[in-house]
């Protein structure tokens, strides 16, 4: 690996863990420096300020993560399968810490215009790959309910976002039944394809 390229990713890597630690409000760069093993200097070399480590942090995972969820979204089986794998990829990125670092980076825009901008722009990938699987969707099985495919894209985004979120509060099973209702939505899911496929079956009655 080119030293330049493994001195970036010592310092993510290290900015990661440091975030996960301290949270964005006690990211210290100095630290980060420590812990990647390279020297200050090098980490303002490499993304020029706090801010821009973050971001540069924040797009990396989350382009990881978009990738793996495009590629399995692409995949040749039923939907009501690929949800359920969505909600799997959930919880790995609960263990991994991608969700701590969205989170983090979400309420740090909040306030800092620059961020917020960012997140928004990256978080858009995400609508409009559901939106994309929404709209397949209704090609295959036609209406979804009342709504359209970017009001279901938009539920379904928006609850998992909330969900996240109510996790990292401690909301668990014992409080809330979180995961298990996220997981419901695939039986709904696998109920309208089961059913759809029924009727493609029948036979025209004259």
């Amino acid at each position: 690996m080119d030293v330049a390229v493994d001195t970036r990713r010592r310092i993510l890597d290290a900015a990661r863990a440091r975030l996960l630690a301290d949270g964005y409000a006690g990211l210290s760069t100095r630290k980060v420096a420590e812990e990647a093993g390279v020297p200050l200097s090098q980490l303002h070399y490499h993304f020029g300020s706090k801010g821009g480590l973050i971001l540069a942090l924040f797009e990396m995972e989350n382009e990881e993560r978009l990738t793996r969820q495009t590629r399995m979204y692409a995949e040749d089986r039923p939907l009501w399968q690929r949800y359920e794998q969505a909600c799997d990829f959930l919880e790995d990125d609960l263990d991994s810490g991608y969700v701590r670092v969205l989170q983090e980076m979400v309420a740090a825009g909040w306030s800092n215009a620059d961020i917020g901008e960012a997140v928004h722009e990256l978080l858009g990938g995400w609508f409009a790959l559901l939106g994309a699987v929404a709209r397949e969707a209704e090609r295959r099985h036609g209406p979804i309910g009342p709504f359209t495919a970017e009001e279901l894209a938009t539920l379904v985004a928006s609850a998992f976002f909330g969900s996240e979120a109510l996790l990292l509060l401690g909301f668990d099973r014992q409080v809330l039944p979180i995961r298990s209702a996220l997981r419901r939505v695939g039986v709904l899911i696998r109920q309208l394809e089961d059913g759809r496929a029924r009727e493609a079956a029948m036979p025209a009655v004259l």
